[in-house]
């Protein structure tokens, strides 16, 4: 089986659009619209990586980091970042998981495959 992406996304073009461009590479993608379904898509998908939209209604993506990090097996997933935020720094997020942040208004399709390599 290969690596695991969650990808944690409201925005349903955006979160379909990552998925199919990870499936072609191989991964094998699960999607959550938010960051209460992605709780659950944790516990029974078992992503090996999660990218993440900060932005995300009712529970927001913060939230979701801070509980990840509450658990001792979910803190060691690497989670992607991908936002509009321009306030999001890497350093301020690594102690959440946090290992690679992508802009998503200058993102390119490759950046996302190379970011999700880069952290398995």
């Amino acid at each position: 089986m290969g690596t695991r992406v969650l990808i944690v996304e409201d925005d349903a073009w955006q979160r379909e659009h990552v998925a199919q461009l990870l499936t072609k590479h191989e991964f094998v993608v699960g999607e959550s619209a938010h960051a209460l379904e992605a709780i659950d898509q944790v516990d029974t998908f078992r992503p090996d990586v999660i990218v993440l939209d900060m932005m995300l209604p009712g529970v927001n993506g913060l939230t979701l980091l801070h509980e990840l990090q509450s658990h001792a097996d979910l803190a060691a997933i690497p989670v992607i970042v991908m936002s509009t935020r321009s306030d999001l720094s890497l350093a301020e997020l690594e102690p959440y998981g946090v290992r690679v942040v992508l802009d998503k208004s200058t993102v390119q399709p490759e950046d996302i495959v190379a970011a999700v390599r880069k952290v398995v």
